[in-house]
């Protein structure tokens, strides 16, 4: 059993870090089971709040636990894998008659596209030029948790009936629309989470999240889709696959 040993070279809170680890993969911190408190750290280990407090911050950094707004600590489950190669977004879930409501569904609305820069570039839209897109916000859950948020911007043009077709539960067929997503460009970054993600991963500020910026085209190179989507790092593991 790994215990605090004042005596060594190694930092108190990397020690801590060591012990919870080594109770999570015993079994004895179980997954998605609150841990306890700083306090109870302090106690049994004898050790400073600021000290429990960075190995804590460490570990939710690192994905090994995450912490529920007025709930507390709680180990991290097993990560589902999300694979690359994979990824589609709402068109192609639409399109594959699957019925959006399943991705759980927080707001759809038009914009403008010139307002947004990001899209412009995204849609290769010349400057100053009105073209009305969708903006639908969702969450996708695995296994009854919430693992992602994403904002999906779709052109009117290419889509003109989505709104009513998802307002209305309809099934969209592939043949109802002539683009359709083929391949997709995507980027990788890592950022914290803010105020608002926060409410809707039901996760506390500042955790850490995997952002994916993805463009879907057509097989004739056209931009049909950009979506933004934010994973929860304590949830999921990302896949790349290369073929040479």
């Amino acid at each position: 059993m790994v215990t605090i040993n004042r005596y060594s070279n190694i930092p108190l809170y990397c020690q801590l870090k060591n012990i919870i680890i080594e109770k999570i993969d015993s079994g004895e911190f179980k997954a998605d089971c609150k841990i306890p408190s700083e306090q109870d750290f302090c106690e049994k280990y004898n050790i400073s709040r600021p000290t429990v407090r960075q190995a804590i911050n460490e570990l939710t950094a690192s994905g090994i636990l995450y912490k529920l707004k007025g709930k507390g600590t709680f180990v991290s489950s097993k990560k589902s894998f999300i694979n690359i190669k994979d990824y589609t977004g709402f068109t192609d879930s639409i399109l594959d008659s699957k019925n959006p409501s399943e991705k759980n569904i927080i707001s759809i609305e038009t914009i403008i596209c010139h307002e947004h820069d990001i899209i412009a570039d995204a849609f290769n839209l010349k400057p100053n030029a009105r073209n009305d897109f969708v903006a639908i916000t969702y969450t996708n859950s695995f296994e009854n948790s919430i693992i992602s948020l994403s904002v999906s911007y779709i052109p009117l043009s290419l889509f003109p009936d989505i709104i009513d077709d998802i307002n209305n539960n309809r099934d969209v067929l592939r043949g109802k629309y002539p683009l359709v997503p083929n391949t997709s460009r995507s980027t990788l970054d890592v950022a914290s989470t803010d105020q608002r993600d926060a409410a809707y991963l039901n996760i506390l500020p500042g955790q850490p999240l995997i952002c994916i910026n993805n463009i879907l085209y057509s097989k004739s190179g056209q931009p049909v889709e950009y979506i933004i989507t934010k994973y929860r790092a304590d949830k999921v593991k990302l896949q790349f696959e290369n073929h040479k």
